[in-house]
């Protein structure tokens, strides 16, 4: 029984490496699969699919069936354990679940209120979501889970195997940004952000093994900063409550971007890194789950 719970590839860095290469590839193949469902659906792949919540779901969701498979294949025949031990156990994690969630508007509300009050952004209106709010609901959910599984929970896991919790979570976190590198009006600075938010969604993981903290955050950020405020998503346009009016600098309002393209969402992010760097290493320092 040992010998069978034992990983097939001994070292968690080479099994996070050969996974990164197979969901590279994996992910480009289905790719193509989805843009030629949507071809033959639409007739047309070209820049109409890009701007559609509806298409973005769509190839979104067939990319992640090539995410889930390939996950479940290595976690269960290379690390030879289950796919609920990635870090889906609910009890006990409630309340880290439920602070991930909370944290998104609370950082996300500070940054507006700072931008309304320098005169960048203003509100000029709202409209009641229609049956495309929901669509985006479920899109945020489906990126959410997706990502999370991707990136904490199999390579931030696997890495921190073979090396200290904070270099695994600085290697996952690059990942992570460069993952985001091919988005709609992407930036330097952009990419610096999002990196800064993988260290944040791994912030909690490094401590609990657990998903459910960064799983609502991701959900909760993406969810509030475009079909409620109005932002751009990481560079996608969606349907939202409120509708802004921006007339400051990008380098603020993140520009086409979104707020993850803005100064302030370093700033705000770091934070409350430190912050929650400090709470889980206290909350869990009697757990001793530091190596």
């Amino acid at each position: 029984m040992d010998f069978i719970q034992k990983p097939f590839i001994k070292q968690g860095w080479l099994r996070a490496f050969l996974y990164t290469i197979v969901v590279f590839f994996v992910m480009m193949f289905f790719q193509q699969l989805a843009l030629a469902a949507l071809t033959k659906i639409s007739g047309d792949a070209g820049a109409s699919s890009e701007s559609s919540i509806q298409n973005f779901i769509l190839v979104y969701s067939i990319i992640s069936v090539g995410i889930l498979l390939v996950t479940w294949f290595f976690r269960k025949l290379v690390d030879r354990q289950t796919f609920a031990s990635l870090g889906f156990e609910w009890n006990g994690f409630t309340n880290e679940a439920w602070l991930g969630f909370f944290s998104g508007p609370a950082i996300l509300g500070i940054g507006t209120m700072v931008l309304v009050v320098a005169g960048y952004i203003t509100f000029i209106g709202y409209e009641i979501p229609g049956n495309t709010f929901l669509l985006e609901f479920l899109a945020m959910i489906i990126v959410a889970f997706v990502e999370e599984l991707l990136f904490r929970g199999y390579l931030l896991n696997n890495l921190m195997q073979s090396v200290n919790k904070w270099i695994a979570l600085a290697i996952t976190a690059a990942l992570f940004g460069l993952f985001h590198g091919a988005n709609p009006d992407v930036t330097a600075l952009a990419l610096v952000n999002i990196l800064i938010a993988g260290l944040f969604l791994g912030i909690n993981y490094i401590y609990t093994r657990n998903l459910w903290f960064s799983i609502f955050f991701h959900f909760s950020w993406n969810f509030f900063q475009g079909p409620v405020l109005g932002y751009e998503v990481s560079g996608l346009q969606l349907q939202s409550i409120f509708k802004q009016s921006v007339s400051g600098p990008s380098l603020f309002t993140g520009g086409q971007f979104g707020f993850e393209g803005s100064v302030l969402c370093p700033l705000l992010l770091t934070a409350f890194i430190l912050l929650f760097a400090y709470i889980f290493s206290r909350r869990y320092a009697v757990a001793k789950m530091d190596d």
